[in-house]
């Protein structure tokens, strides 16, 4: 944790995926925290099939390039659980900032099941804004909305259907 913000607990998250992306923490968060571009040591950041965000594992040799994003406060990283869901866990780990080689303790979501058989290869940042980004943001907006109603699905729920392919194509239904 860093800082004290309005009486709240201020924290450091580094994430690797979707979250580095502006419009999806805007989305999350009504604003976009400062950030810093960081490295995170002994993990592997894998593509998840059927899924358009990645994961990372401890793996004693790889890096994950990321980004910290700065002063989160309690609410905020209790948004940021419930759109990681039950597939992540929070842990603390410490980053190599990329401009200044400061090291940082900080926490990040890392993949409960480390024997998920649905795990593979390395997940493209830059492929991701491509490809899936558009519709990313879309069904991140659907999950907040859902979430406000008595019946609201998770995260989880919420992607698997918006991200349901259709067979034709391979897009999302609804793109």
């Amino acid at each position: 944790m860093s800082m004290l913000s309005r009486g709240k607990a201020a924290h450091d998250l580094f994430v690797y995926g979707s979250l580095q992306e502006p419009e999806v923490v805007n989305a999350l968060l009504n604003r976009v925290p400062d950030h810093v571009s960081a490295v995170l040591s002994g993990f592997h950041r894998f593509r998840l099939k059927g899924r358009v965000y990645p994961t990372i594992l401890p793996d004693g040799t790889g890096e994950v390039t990321g980004k910290v994003l700065k002063g989160i406060t309690d609410d905020e990283l209790k948004m940021l659980d419930e759109f990681e869901d039950v597939e992540y866990d929070r842990e603390a780990v410490e980053v190599v900032l990329t401009d200044t080689s400061e090291k940082l303790q900080v926490e990040t979501y890392v993949w409960k099941n480390k024997d998920d058989p649905d795990l593979y290869g390395e997940w493209d940042f830059e492929e991701w804004k491509r490809h899936d980004k558009e519709g990313f943001v879309t069904a991140t907006k659907k999950f907040l909305e859902d979430r406000r109603l008595p019946e609201a699905k998770t995260r989880i729920d919420t992607f698997k259907t918006f991200f349901k392919q259709d067979s034709e194509n391979g897009k999302p239904l609804g793109s």
